[in-house]
């Protein structure tokens, strides 16, 4: 699967964003798909994950009750909703896709288990 990330911009503290993750190829159904950041000069972080097949939602403690990880109905898109932004969000976001069976409960977290991945939308919120 194909991934195209995009919704960044430029807002002020507060404001929301939706960023939106596209498949081609294929669609999400069989995939857990999940949004990492990477802040400049930090390394990159969790930040919420969708599991396939109706699967649980997760979220990191830092962007917790203020994003929301979502599929449209056809799964061909993953929607990340982010209110409240603060400048702390301030990060290249990516989508990152894997359907591969993993032996630990907490893998969504690690990048490295990860296959497919987007190009990334920036998102920089000012105060």
């Amino acid at each position: 699967v194909q991934l195209q990330a995009s919704g960044g911009g430029s807002v002020q503290v507060g404001s929301s964003l939706r960023l939106s993750c596209t498949a081609s190829g294929r669609t999400f159904s069989d995939y857990g798909v999940a949004w990492i950041r990477r802040a400049p000069g930090k390394e990159r972080e969790f930040v919420s994950f969708s599991g396939r097949a109706g699967g649980k939602t997760y979220y990191s403690d830092s962007v917790k009750g203020r994003f929301t990880i979502s599929r449209d109905g056809a799964e061909n898109t993953i929607y990340l909703q982010m209110n409240s932004l603060k400048p702390e969000d301030t990060a290249v976001y990516y989508c990152a896709a894997d359907r591969r069976t993993h032996g630990y409960s907490t893998w969504y977290q690690r990048s490295l288990e990860y296959l497919n991945w987007g190009q990334g939308t920036q998102v920089t919120v000012s105060s």
